[in-house]
C-alpha cells in the first residue's frame, strides 16, 4: 500500500525551505558514513519529502525503508549552516511510516515485541529472570564462539550481543524513596530510574544518588515512575508515547512538597522529557524543570565538601558525547567541567565525537548491519585516543560500546566516576590489575567501614 501526498500533509511549516543541498550534513551522517547513498542523507531525505508532498513520488517500501536507516541522531542539525530542522521533518514523519504499511510483517512484529517489553521494568525482569543463569557466563561466550546465537535470526542475535552480566539489584529497585542530603542542604530533587537502565545498569541510578546526597541535595525516587517514553518516541509511536509520559509526570508530581527539579542519568531519557511541552497538554507537566544529572551539577556547582572528598583517579578517560545529549540537548561542556574536577584524571577527546554510535534507541536492532558498523567505528574512534575508560551518560551508547570496545576499554557512566573518587562507591567490572583499582578497593573499604558502625 503506497501512502498518497495528501496523506503526508502537514509537514511542519517551512522546516525544509532553508535547505538548499549543500551538502554540509552528508560527514555528519551516520547512516551517510556507512551506506554512502544520497538517499540515505539528510538531504537526500528532504528532496524525497518535498517529491512527496508534491505528489512526485509515492512513499513505497523502498523509500520508506530510506527514512528508516535515518538514526535521529540530529547531527545533521547541529552542522546545518541554514538551520534546517530536520528534527522536526524526521519526527513528524516517522509516525507516517508506521501508517504506510510498508515495512514486512516480521519488521512491524518485531518493533511492537520491543515496545511491549522495553518500556516496562516489571515485563523486562521477567524475561530477563532465566537468563541469569546465562548472560555473562561461559554459556554465553560458548554460545557465540560456536555460532549457536545466529540460528534465532539477526535480530535476536543482535539483542544477544548486548546483553551483560545480570546484577542481582536489575531485578528489584534498591534505592528508597526518600534519600538524605548530607551536610548543610542546597535542595530537593526528583530521580528517573528509567527502564533499560534500572535493569541493566542499576550502578548508575545508585551512583547518582550518592553523589548528589554528597554534594547537599535530597533524593526522592517516586516508586510507581514507569517509562519516559523514549523509545516509542523514537520509533515515531506516539500514543504510546504520550500515555507512558502522562504517567510518569504524574507519578512525578505526586511528590510531596517543593522540588527544584527532575533529574535524569540518561540522555535519551532526558531528551524526550524535555519535549512533554510539545507532546502533552499545557495540563500535564512537569512542575519543576527537567534537567540532565550533569547539567544540573554544572549550574549548581560540585559543593567544597565534595571536592575535598574526591581522591586522585590516575586513569585516562575518552568523553563519549550521546547523540541526544550533544546535538538533541546541546550540553557538551557541562559532562567534561565534572570530569576535570577529578584530580589525576585525564581526559581525552574522540576525533569524530558528533557521529552517533549506532545505537540510537532499537537502532541497532532493527538496522542491525548499519547499528554494527557504526558501533565498530565509534569503538575505534575512542580506541585510538589510549583511554583506558569511556565516560557514557547514555544506557543504549553504553551498551553498544560496552559490546564492540570489549576488552580495550571500559564504560562508565560520569557519575560513576565521580563516585569512585569521592569513594562513595567502587567502579564496577575492574581487574585487579587496572590502574583504577585503587580507587575501587578504597570505595569499597569505606562501604565496608559505614556498614560496621
Amino acid at each position: 500500500m503506497s501512502q498518497t501526498p495528501s496523506q503526508l500533509a502537514g509537514l511542519p511549516p517551512g522546516a525544509a525551505d532553508p535547505c538548499v543541498h549543500c551538502g554540509f550534513c552528508l560527514p555528519t551522517c551516520a547512516s551517510y558514513r556507512v551506506l554512502a547513498s544520497e538517499m540515505d542523507s539528510p538531504r537526500g531525505r528532504i528532496h524525497a519529502l518535498r517529491a512527496i508532498e508534491a505528489g512526485e513520488l509515492e512513499l513505497d517500501a523502498t523509500v520508506a525503508s530510506h527514512f528508516d536507516t535515518c538514526l535521529g541522531c540530529f547531527a545533521c542539525v547541529s552542522a546545518c549552516p541554514s538551520g534546517v530542522r530536520y528534527d522536526q521533518l524526521i519526527e513528524h514523519t516517522r509516525p507516517k511510516l508506521i501508517k504506510a504499511g510498508q515495512r514486512s510483517a516480521w519488521q512491524t512484529s518485531f518493533r511492537q515485541l520491543l515496545l511491549q517489553v522495553l518500556p516496562y521494568p516489571g515485563r523486562l525482569r521477567a524475561l530477563l529472570q532465566p537468563l541469569r543463569a546465562y548472560a555473562g557466563t561461559p554459556l554465553q561466550t560458548l554460545a557465540r564462539r560456536t555460532g549457536l546465537t545466529r540460528l534465532f535470526g539477526p535480530e535476536i542475535e543482535a539483542m544477544e550481543r548486548l546483553l551483560p552480566p545480570l546484577a542481582a539489584e536489575a531485578f528489584s529497585d534498591q534505592l528508597p524513596q526518600i534519600n538524605p542530603a548530607e551536610g548543610e542542604s542546597r535542595g530537593r530533587v526528583a530521580l528517573l530510574l528509567g527502564c533499560v537502565q534500572r535493569c541493566f545498569d542499576p550502578n548508575v541510578s545508585i551512583a547518582t544518588v550518592k553523589v548528589l546526597q554528597a554534594n547537599g541535595f535530597e533524593v526522592v525516587i517516586p516508586p510507581d515512575q514507569g517509562c519516559c517514553g523514549a523509545v516509542s518516541h523514537h520509533q515515531g509511536e506516539l500514543e504510546l508515547t504520550r500515555q507512558l509520559a502522562a504517567d510518569l509526570v504524574r507519578s512525578m508530581n505526586a511528590i510531596d512538597g517543593e522540588l527544584d527539579a527532575v533529574l535524569v542519568a540518561a540522555s535519551g531519557c532526558g531528551h524526550t522529557m524535555k519535549a512533554y511541552d510539545e507532546l502533552l497538554t499545557t495540563d500535564v507537566q512537569f512542575r519543576a524543570p527537567v534537567q540532565d544529572v550533569q547539567e544540573f551539577l554544572a549550574i549548581h556547582g560540585l559543593s567544597e565538601a565534595f571536592r575535598a572528598r574526591l581522591q586522585p583517579l590516575h586513569a585516562v578517560v575518552a568523553m563519549h558525547d550521546a547523540c541526544h545529549m550533544i546535538h538533541g540537548q546541546g550540553i557538551q561542556a557541562q559532562p567534561r567541567q565534572l570530569l576535570r574536577a577529578i584530580p589525576g584524571l585525564q581526559l581525552r577527546e574522540a576525533t569524530e565525537a558528533g557521529v552517533c554510535c549506532g545505537s540510537a534507541g532499537i537502532y541497532n536492532l532493527v538496522q542491525y548491519e548499519e547499528g554494527a558498523e557504526l558501533g565498530r567505528i565509534k569503538a575505534d574512534d575512542l580506541s585510538s585516543t589510549g583511554a583506558e575508560l569511556v565516560a557514557s551518560a547514555n544506557i543504549g551508547c553504553t551498551m553498544q560500546l560496552r559490546q564492540h570496545l570489549a576488552d580495550r576499554a571500559s564504560v562508565h557512566h560520569p557519575m560513576e566516576l565521580l563516585a569512585a573518587s569521592a569513594a562513595l562507591q567502587p567502579l564496577p567490572g575492574l581487574t585487579q590489575g587496572s590502574r583504577t583499582s585503587e580507587i575501587a578497593r578504597k570505595g569499597e573499604d569505606r562501604q565496608t567501614a559505614a556498614g560496621s558502625r
